[in-house]
């Protein structure tokens, strides 16, 4: 907590330190001489626009054909070709899966101490 104390009061002192090149610009620019007024410039006009518009002449485009080419429509197709015969490939044997082995189910018998004699 104390380490964040110091870092908001070196904000503050880093602040009023910036704060103060702005206080001595400002002094510094209210002794100075006023400026020279602006003159006054004319406001420009602009042409008038053309009472009326041009015609431009209209392009001409070549005529477009009305009815298609015909195609030469063929009567008969040539045959299909034949796909080349593949050799047979042999069958690959898969050799035979390993059985599971089986969980016994008949629990161990825990070998006990003789339990020591009574002595009377």
């Amino acid at each position: 907590m104390a380490s964040f104390n110091y870092i908001i009061l070196a904000f503050f002192v880093a602040i009023s330190f910036s704060c103060m090149d702005v206080g001595i610009a400002a002094r510094h620019l209210l002794q100075l001489p006023p400026l020279p007024s602006m003159p006054n410039l004319p406001k420009p006009t602009l042409p008038p626009l053309p009472s009326n518009i041009p015609t431009l002449p209209q392009p001409t485009l070549p005529n477009l054909p009305t009815t298609q080419p015909s195609l030469p429509n063929p009567t008969s197709l040539p045959p299909l070709p034949s796909l080349p015969t593949m050799p047979a490939v042999p069958k690959a044997t898969l050799p035979p899966l390993p059985s599971m082995p089986s969980i016994p189910t008949t629990i161990p018998s825990i070998p006990f101490f003789s339990p020591p004699p009574a002595g009377n």
